[in-house]
């Protein structure tokens, strides 16, 4: 398998940037634009807020090229022609949309009307963005000066120099900003928003290197910018000259307008070219003819009302049809439907997918299993999403599981219990480390046949072997003998405990010995007791 440096090496270059808990100047950002918020509703603010992030970001791209081409003006380079800034691909910039036209106005009443004017004129000249910028901070209700406020302090992030921008600062308080959305809306926000360090888990374990890379429900896009992260990131030595964009196609869809609007922001701040779509997955699938290489995805979980009672003959459900009252096996079909011959998928769903046989999903299970498309199951530890309190797990299917870029792994599944991973990084959110995430990669790299796996990942092992407790490669005819169910939990067994040396037999001795000490002691307070209550006049 061609592969550029270690991952070890690579886990190192971005550990910083990785870790969501690590961050400094994110979390004091968004302090202070909390703070402006007021009594609006986190999910209203959230646009004034990430739209203003957005402009700056795409203004001071502008400002630097502007600067550049205005010192080239000698050899005939001109500013103000839109074409110099669409060749780099770097978004034009009218003057009316310029940051430092808004800074300068930011303290006047008509503020709102000029952002609205700076949003629309940006669409107008950037195709790429119609209808994706918001427009209404001209509305009665949103306080103007503490518009003018947070204007004043989005001026002051740095994104100008070289280490700001190698540190893609403005993308790190983006998605920051996001989780923290997330948290504050709760059920609502957490829809479009996975955290971190389960997207980093489902990319690591992929390694979606080169092809075609789709996700049905993609939210704000964060599987495709942790998916360019990892490609960057290994880029080196990988022969393309760290050409990273031009390895893979994105393809996304999202149901939801503003999440959809959030998406192509989130991609445009990273410079990330992507074919978003919008629109119901189920009902207006805009990739009917997709197979993708890589699917990556964190479904809605649970989902009763999406409408299975009008697609019970859809051509996506082979392996039986899912029920009207729950979409999870909806979703799972219709990724399968999208895969490349070779392709392989890693997504997010409910505990439930994994045991229930309600209203034929045990059956829909089974075929699936039965056609040797499940490749390995990760039970994952609660408290790790803003949006539920439901247990989740991560399925990863392959196509084809014969010997293409790894080892042929054909009836057989790899389960992995994680349950007891991670880290509270507050009173109610739990986060996986760079170390979890290695060591859950690592071994199923290791099972897949893979030989570049850094053995401190792996408590220094070198080949795959089942760890009680943590992981064991079950074969079709194990899974059959549990009815199908694919939790973990049943294949794993118990984790081994430390062995102190002390024969059995002898341990056995002592510990019925200190068993009858106690209760001869036991008896001896029983006897104290009620004398004393006797003497007392309580007694018999």
């Amino acid at each position: 398998m061609a592969r550029g440096r270690p991952r070890k090496a690579a886990e190192n270059a971005t550990a910083e940037a990785n870790n969501g808990a690590t961050v400094g100047y994110e979390a004091q950002l968004w302090k202070m634009a909390d703070a402006l918020r007021g009594s609006m509703d986190a999910a209203e603010y959230k646009h004034v807020v990430l739209g203003l992030i957005f402009l700056k970001y795409i203004s001071d791209a502008f400002e630097e090229m502007h600067a550049r081409l205005e010192a080239e003006r000698a050899q005939g380079a001109d500013p103000e022609d839109p074409d110099e800034y669409r060749a780099q691909n770097v978004f034009w910039v009218p003057p009316e949309a310029r940051w430092a036209h808004l800074k300068a106005q930011a303290r006047q009443p008509t503020i709102g009307r000029l952002i609205d004017d700076a949003m629309a004129g940006i669409e107008r000249d950037n195709p790429a963005l119609k209808g994706v910028l918001p427009k209404d901070y001209a509305r009665p209700a949103l306080d103007k000066a503490r518009l003018g406020q947070l204007i004043d302090l989005i001026s002051n992030i740095k994104i100008g120099d070289e280490e700001a921008r190698a540190k893609d600062v403005l993308g790190r308080v983006y998605e920051y900003f996001l989780s923290q959305f997330a948290s504050a809306e709760g059920k609502k926000g957490g829809e479009f928003y996975t955290p971190r360090c389960v997207v980093k888990l489902l990319v690591e374990m992929l390694e979606p290197y080169k092809g075609r890379v789709y996700d049905p429900c993609c939210g704000s896009s964060g599987m495709f910018v942790q998916s360019m992260e990892f490609i960057r990131a290994h880029a080196n030595g990988n022969g393309n000259g760290g050409k990273a964009k031009a390895d893979i196609s994105i393809y996304g869809q999202e149901s939801n307008y503003t999440t959809w609007r959030l998406a192509k922001m989130n991609l445009a701040i990273r410079g990330i070219d992507g074919q978003i779509a919008h629109g119901d997955t189920f009902h207006n699938d805009r990739f009917p003819d997709l197979k993708a290489d890589f699917i990556l995805a964190n479904p809605p979980f649970n989902v009763s009302d999406w409408g299975g009672d009008r697609l019970r003959g859809d051509k996506r459900w082979q392996y039986g049809v899912p029920p009207a009252g729950n979409a999870n096996f909806a979703w799972v079909q219709h990724i399968i439907h999208h895969l490349a011959p070779t392709g392989t998928a890693g997504f997010v769903l409910a505990n439930g997918s994994m045991s229930s046989n309600q209203s034929g999903e045990g059956e829909i299970r089974k075929n699936i299993v039965e056609a040797d498309l499940v490749d390995c199951m990760v039970a994952l530890p609660g408290q790790l999403f803003y949006s539920t309190q439901i247990p989740a797990c991560l399925w990863f299917l392959a196509r084809d599981k014969k010997n293409h870029r790894f080892r042929d792994r054909r009836g057989h599944v790899l389960f992995i219990d994680a349950r007891k991973m991670g880290r509270m990084v507050d009173r109610t959110h739990r986060e996986l480390t760079d170390a979890d995430i290695a060591k859950i990669a690592g071994m199923y790299h290791l099972w897949r046949g893979e030989k570049d796996v850094p053995p401190e990942a792996v408590d220094g092992r070198t080949a795959y072997e089942d760890i009680p407790g943590f992981c064991k490669a079950a074969s079709l005819d194990e899974i059959r003998k549990h009815g199908h169910v694919l939790t973990p939990g049943r294949y794993v067994g118990a984790e081994a405990q430390e062995d102190d040396g002390e024969p059995f037999a002898e341990k056995m001795g002592r510990l019925v010995a200190q068993l009858h000490a106690q209760q001869a002691e036991a008896a001896k307070l029983d006897a104290a007791i009620a004398a004393n209550l006797k003497e007392l006049g309580y007694g018999g």
